[in-house]
């Protein structure tokens, strides 16, 4: 069997295992861990047949899987220089499918940084960021997975090493610590207007030259998606934006 025909393997059994497809979802424990989620907050599908998965290691759905292994791989074999970020991990899916894509590339001298609290998101500063007003989402204990257990995630694909990069904490306080740090692709989940123009503010200069920016929520969230307007319109930019699945969005930076 050729090699580019093992790691496309490789790849997709990563893809199916993140959402749990091998052994399935259970339906009792999906329906009793989801039912309150979806009635306080519908939009939270995220592409799983309006489920919340109860074990996956990711809720963001096979199109925006797919969509961000073909990112990397885009920035890869451009030669794209730079690490790798997710802002917002939940149980780190996205983040170990890029860790997955760099080893089955052979790839030793990129990064993947995973940034997140781990205790779920800031409750909102309506007085600073009048968008985040009324936002719950720091209420939603779903959304609170600790570091430990993203570890242990990572480490069940046996892809937890020196090529991870864990920073812990909400972005105000972390992300600054990045500017100006490379990236060939930025992915950005915080929902809330103030983390995602934090994550743009820290990030989007480190972004090389045919870089990526991938923002999920941006088609259901109305927050995260005037924070990147906000942004962009800021900067004087642009930028083509492409749609994924109704929900996520990317650009390449020129």
């Amino acid at each position: 069997m050729a090699a580019e025909d093992l790691k496309e393997r490789y790849l997709d059994l990563i893809e199916r295992s993140l959402m749990n497809e091998v052994y399935g979802e259970s339906r009792l424990e999906t329906l009793i861990r989801t039912a309150g989620v979806r009635l306080r907050h519908p939009w939270q599908t995220r592409g799983w047949s309006k489920t919340w998965p109860a074990r996956a290691h990711t809720m963001i759905g096979r199109p925006r899987l797919r969509s961000l292994r073909t990112l990397v791989e885009a920035t890869l074999e451009a030669g794209v220089p730079g690490d790798y970020i997710e802002t917002g991990v939940w149980r780190g899916g996205a983040c170990i499918l890029m860790r997955a894509v760099l080893a089955a590339h052979g790839v030793t001298d990129r990064k993947v940084f995973v940034a997140d609290s781990f205790e779920g998101l800031p409750k909102p500063d309506s007085a600073r960021y009048p968008a985040d007003k009324g936002d719950k989402l720091f209420s939603f204990g779903e959304l609170a997975v600790s570091e430990a257990d993203v570890r242990r995630n990572f480490d069940a694909y046996g892809l937890l090493d020196d090529q991870v990069v864990f920073l812990k904490g909400f972005f105000k306080d972390t992300l600054p610590a990045l500017n100006g740090h490379r990236f060939a692709l930025i992915r950005l989940d915080g929902d809330m207007y103030e983390s995602t123009m934090d994550a743009l503010t820290a990030l989007y200069d480190g972004v090389a030259s045919g870089g990526f920016v991938v923002i999920d929520d941006y088609g259901v969230l109305g927050s995260c998606r005037t924070a990147v307007h906000d942004f962009l319109g800021s900067r004087g930019l642009d930028p083509k934006i492409e749609p994924i699945d109704g929900v996520g969005v990317w650009w390449r930076k020129d």
